[in-house]
């Protein structure tokens, strides 16, 4: 950024929209300027913090008029942890944005002819609607500048999140509004507990410290499961916590513990250790049961996974003679959900233990008709793959953040299925890897769900059918 623009004050600032990444956007001497934490119809001044030469980003620095379409934030934490960026905004205009930032991805990037975006389904609770949350503990609390500023000395040991863009500096979570159940029970007495012991918070600069990392897991059916994760391995005070955590939340159906020496917080490779309980918890989701171990990936918020899988499947259509990829099954959810309807069912993932998992599933759930395959996903999807196998009469596909491989873009032109649904929690690669199908394939219904209220995040599902 030029001297001239760094820390420049662009004053009594129109918001006008929001736009991507839940930024909000206005207009000054003919330049874009992106703005967090404000709303549209707010009037603020803007320090500059970053500029080009067709944009500009700042910080609201003065509110001059605010939005009528502002709410007060429900959380003490909010605009600090950055998890819930959208609390200042009423409900039904977040659903109203996360659908227009759908159709403006359609049209600025996937620039093809679409049908009337469908409104938006939306979540029945925007409160305690997720049911996994990480916690870290840190030696090194996030301090306010108020408290920066008094002088005085405060607690500086922490369980919580990380700060954006901030990988040492913790705020320490008092209630978090994300995950009901016994979250907050568990996290703020396991932070007494370990405070009043003396036991070490991790220091993450220095890779030391007993106490590192905490997640909670919870079912729809009212099952739980917490994992400690330590940065040391001290058995005694190990089996301190452990045996705290047991006695005081004697209704956690899996209690965990893994002893993680590494430089990271990841645990793929590591051995979960069951302290009291099951090694797993169930899902279910209209009768069929979903086993969820400490490594399986399961959509955050269960009961608006029901509804996308339900959308999933209607726009598959299916009468019970299909063949069906499933492509990125993860732990084979969707492919188990609709295996009822089909005549097989086959997945592809990239994690081996995902796929197990998948297995588990369809056995756990008496479904013979699934088949799964663990393997990158471009170079699984061939020509052998598909010569060893029925050819698809519908494609299911869910990738990841960044959509997919130019190869299996070119291979479902290739299968050329009559359907192909595919599931996306972005927006902007799913109408990328759209428009590329286009060759063979119109879209007709575009559906987009809402899994997390507060945020700017939208999934959206789309399918697509072979031209004739």
């Amino acid at each position: 950024m030029s001297r001239k623009m760094k820390n420049k004050v662009v004053t009594n600032l129109t918001i006008e929209r929001i736009a991507t990444e839940g930024k909000c956007v206005g207009h000054h001497e003919g330049k874009v300027v992106f703005v967090q934490g404000v709303a549209p119809g707010d009037v603020v001044d803007v320090r500059i913090t970053r500029g080009k030469s067709s944009f500009m980003e700042g910080e609201a620095i003065k509110f001059h008029e605010y939005s009528k379409d502002r709410i007060d934030p429900f959380c003490s934490h909010f605009g600090t942890c950055g998890g819930c960026k959208w609390q200042h905004i009423n409900y039904d205009l977040q659903k109203t944005y996360k659908r227009q930032q759908v159709v403006d991805q359609f049209t600025r990037i996937g620039k093809v002819e679409i049908p009337e975006v469908m409104p938006i389904v939306g979540s029945a609770n925007t409160r305690y609607y997720r049911n996994k949350l990480d916690f870290t503990f840190s030696n090194n609390r996030w301090l306010t500048r108020e408290e920066i500023d008094s002088g005085a000395a405060f607690e500086r040991n922490a369980l919580g999140f990380h700060i954006p863009k901030m990988f040492d500096k913790i705020v320490d979570i008092e209630h978090c509004y994300l995950q009901g159940d016994i979250s907050n029970e568990v996290r703020n007495e396991l932070r007494a507990f370990a405070l009043s012991n003396s036991l070490s918070f991790y220091d993450i600069r220095n890779q030391v410290g007993l106490l590192r990392n905490l997640i909670i897991r919870t079912t729809s059916t009212g099952e739980s499961m917490v994992i400690v994760q330590f940065g040391g391995d001290n058995a005694e005070e190990i089996e301190l916590v452990m045996n705290f955590l047991h006695e005081k939340f004697p209704q956690i159906t899996a209690l965990l513990y893994i002893i993680n020496l590494k430089k990271n917080e990841t645990f793929n490779d590591l051995e979960v250790v069951t302290f009291a309980g099951r090694s797993y918890i169930e899902e279910e989701m209209e009768g069929l049961k979903f086993r969820i171990g400490p490594k399986s990936f399961y959509q955050t918020n269960s009961e608006q996974a029901y509804e996308l899988y339900k959308v999933t499947r209607d726009f598959a259509g299916m009468k019970g003679d299909e063949v069906v990829y499933d492509l990125y099954t993860g732990t084979g959810t969707i492919a188990n959900f609709v295996a009822k309807q089909a005549k097989q069912v086959i997945g592809i993932e990239y994690v081996e233990a995902a796929i197990e998992d998948a297995k588990l599933n369809s056995k756990v759930n008496g479904l013979e008709n699934t088949l799964f395959y663990a393997g990158d996903m471009k170079d699984m999807l061939n020509d052998d793959f598909i010569a060893a196998h029925a050819k698809p009469d519908v494609i299911i596909t869910d990738p990841p953040r960044a959509g997919m491989h130019d190869d299996v873009v070119n291979m479902l032109l290739k299968l050329a299925a009559p359907k192909i649904v595919y599931v996306s929690c972005n927006p902007a690669t799913q109408a990328r890897d759209v428009a590329l199908l286009s060759e063979k394939y119109s879209v007709d219904k575009i559906q987009p769900v809402d899994m997390f209220p507060q945020t700017y995040h939208v999934e959206n599902v789309v399918l697509l059918t072979l031209k004739s």
